[in-house]
């Protein structure tokens, strides 16, 4: 099951975030060497526009992954949106590692 976190971005900013995947345990770094990674946010779970990260597992023995949204994308973006991260495997199985609200705080400047 995913850990639930929220996250927050400041509109038309670059966001960059780092996040520690645990084993099964909860406790010890999850070991994401040959895996992958894909994140998303939308709207609500049914919308067809989606929002994508830049998913990168960045230290697989220590379960490391960062995500990033360049800010072309969170210019387009206000309020609160879900998210969802996921590891592939070798072997193409997919694990829901992390899920919450990502929420766009608007900006002034332009």
């Amino acid at each position: 099951m995913a850990v639930y976190a929220n996250i927050n971005a400041d509109q038309g900013t670059t966001f960059t975030a780092t996040i520690s995947v645990t084993g099964a345990n909860g406790v010890d770094a999850a070991d994401l060497t040959g895996y992958s990674a894909a994140a998303q946010a939308r709207r609500t779970y049914l919308s067809s526009t989606s929002y994508p990260f830049v998913a990168t597992v960045t230290q697989p023995a220590t379960g490391t992954i960062t995500l990033s949204m360049s800010s072309s994308i969170t210019e387009t973006m206000s309020g609160r949106y879900l998210y969802d991260v996921e590891v592939t495997d070798a072997n193409g199985a997919i694990t829901r590692v992390i899920e919450g609200q990502f929420y766009v705080g608007p900006g002034i400047t332009r």
